[in-house]
C-alpha cells in the first residue's frame, strides 16, 4: 500500500524519484515542530491574530473565520510560510498559556485538564481547591457529646490523612 501521508499526523511522505522532495520534507518538519513542543497561546480564539509571531500556535475555537475558517478544533501554527494546521488526535495534550493548564483531546473535542492551578476538577466542577487554614478539633463548651466529638475527630483525621485539609 502506498500512502502520500503518515497515518497519525498526516506528515507528507517522500517517494523514490519524487521531484521537489525538499518541499515535502520541509512541510513535514513544520508539522513536527508545531506538534512536538506541545504549547499554544490560547484555545479561545476563533479568528487568527493580526500579527502572529512565527512559531506561535493556537487551538482554533468553534465558529472560526478568516484564515482559520473550517479549522475548528485544529492546531493552528503561524510559520514563515503562513498558517499550518494539524487535526488533533485522541491523547494530544497541549499546555494552554492563557488558561495556565493543559488541555487534552479525547478524539472528539478538547477538554480542560482535571489538575489546574486553582484546584482539582471532576466533570468540570472543582472538587478540591487551594489549601485553607486547618479546621480545629472540637473542644470545650458547656455540653460535651463524646460520641459526636469522636466522630468529628475521625472525619478530620481522615481528611488530613488524604491531604484534603491542612493539619
Amino acid at each position: 500500500m502506498v500512502m502520500d501521508s503518515t497515518l497519525r499526523w498526516a506528515l507528507p511522505q517522500l517517494f523514490a524519484g519524487q521531484a521537489q522532495k525538499e518541499l515535502f520534507h520541509n512541510e513535514a518538519l513544520a508539522r513536527i515542530d508545531m506538534l512536538l513542543h506541545g504549547a499554544v497561546e490560547s484555545a479561545d480564539r476563533d479568528e487568527p491574530p493580526a500579527s502572529p509571531t512565527a512559531g506561535a500556535c493556537w487551538i482554533v475555537a468553534a465558529g472560526a473565520g478568516g484564515a482559520w475558517e473550517g479549522q475548528d478544533g485544529a492546531l493552528a501554527c503561524w510559520t514563515e510560510g503562513g498558517w499550518r494546521f494539524a487535526a488533533p488526535r485522541a491523547g494530544l495534550s497541549l499546555w494552554v498559556a492563557d488558561r495556565g493548564h493543559v488541555m487534552r483531546h479525547d478524539g472528539a473535542r478538547w477538554e480542560d485538564s482535571a489538575v489546574r492551578a486553582d484546584g482539582f476538577y471532576v466533570g468540570g466542577q472543582r472538587v478540591v481547591g487551594a489549601a485553607v487554614a486547618a479546621v480545629a478539633n472540637p473542644a470545650g463548651g458547656a455540653i460535651v457529646d463524646v460520641e459526636a466529638r469522636s466522630a468529628l475527630a475521625a472525619i478530620l483525621g481522615a481528611l488530613r490523612t488524604h491531604g484534603l485539609i491542612a493539619s
